[in-house]
């Protein structure tokens, strides 16, 4: 099996770094001559693409969303974080409500395609070892997806986890979103299987493994208390990782 995983490894790579590639440059085009929407759109189509590179790797994406969410609101995602490819399906799926990343800002350099649309598309970049950086920024963000009526996704573990098993959630960066959007939904969202990609590391990778991606019932902030919401949506999100993925 780990000689297969070699062989799609290699191929699954050239071609994600060739999409990347390719897709710089109509980023670029898309927003300084046609602006957002046409931005917005290179951007769905890239995600789309990624998402479908996974099939190389034997990785179909299973996108279940059983609650109709609202439109033209905006939209607190909060999902767990098992690797990377948690982030194309989140992207392609939710494409209609403008998703909005908090992100490391090492991301924001040096990536094709990935780290022009975190500077240009609206995300908030966050320096970790810098409070009053990391605070102003999520303050302008929060700020930005109000005003546009985006949607927001963090992943309040902070950091990947590497074996499925969720880390506990911070919820400062959430709190601080929330202070600007008292009126938002929040949703959860939970994703499984994800970090099976880098069950060997970075290569090869792992293979054959479906991942999904569960969305929760919305919660409409409005009249909720806050604290009380978070702990709900933690509970919801933990509540559907698959025991199977921890071992």
């Amino acid at each position: 099996m780990k000689i297969i995983s070699y062989i799609l490894s290699a191929l699954f790579g050239l071609v994600f770094f060739v999409i990347l590639l390719i897709f710089h440059p109509i980023q670029w085009v898309c927003f300084n001559v046609f602006g957002y929407k046409a931005h917005k759109l290179s951007v769905d189509v890239l995600n789309w693409f990624l998402v479908k590179s996974l099939l190389i790797l034997g990785v179909p994406v299973r996108f279940n969303k059983n609650y109709e969410l609202p439109e033209n609101e905006t939209i607190i995602f909060v999902s767990n974080h098992q690797s990377m490819f948690d982030i194309p399906p989140i992207i392609w799926y939710l494409r209609k409500h403008h998703p909005k990343f908090v992100s490391k800002i090492e991301l924001g350099k040096g990536i094709p395609s990935i780290s022009y649309n975190l500077r240009q598309g609206g995300a908030a970049l966050i320096d970790r070892k810098d409070r009053v950086q990391a605070i102003k920024e999520l303050n302008a963000f929060a700020k930005r997806i109000h005003d546009n009526k985006w949607s927001a996704v963090i992943f309040p573990e902070g950091t990947r986890s590497r074996n499925g098993e969720p880390k506990p959630f911070s919820t400062g960066g959430l709190k601080t979103i929330i202070t600007h959007n008292p009126e938002a939904y929040v949703v959860p969202i939970t994703v499984n299987n994800s970090w099976k990609i880098f069950k060997y590391g970075k290569f090869p990778l792992g293979i054959f493994s479906p991942l999904t991606l569960e969305v929760h019932e919305p919660i409409h902030l409005k009249n909720k208390n806050v604290d009380q919401v978070l702990t709900t949506v933690e509970e919801q999100i933990k509540s559907k990782i698959n025991v199977n993925t921890k071992h």
